[in-house]
């Protein structure tokens, strides 16, 4: 059903982190660009600018694994301005993408059905 590894990660923005973690989305962002197996990497926010929704898309778990080791350059940061609320992976994640992301207690999900153009 195709190698791809999709997730929604919502976080709290933590009290007085909203300055801080714009910054950092920004600098996310432009580090993210480089890897050309990031197929979808945008952040929402709720009207209130309290809850943050990050929704990424992969082309295979070895372009996961790309980003999530540049996303270990952030972590500390990251977790410092959030606090993750809910967390699904969907798609074929292997058993390092799992181990990497294992500390954030994810929900999998495997894809039945459907099409992505």
């Amino acid at each position: 059903m195709g190698s791809a590894v999709h997730w929604l990660l919502e976080v709290s923005v933590n009290d007085g982190q909203l300055d801080t973690f714009k910054a950092l989305i920004a600098e996310m962002v432009e580090a993210t660009q480089k890897e050309p197996g990031t197929l979808i990497y945008e952040w929402y926010f709720d009207e209130e600018e309290r809850t943050c929704q990050i929704n990424e898309r992969y082309l295979d778990s070895a372009a996961t694994m790309t980003h999530l080791t540049s996303f270990a350059g952030f972590a500390e940061r990251f977790m410092a301005a959030v606090t993750p609320v809910n967390f699904i992976v969907m798609g074929d994640a292997d058993a390092a993408v799992r181990e990497e992301l294992a500390g954030l207690n994810p929900q999998y999900l495997t894809k039945e059905a459907g099409l992505a153009r």
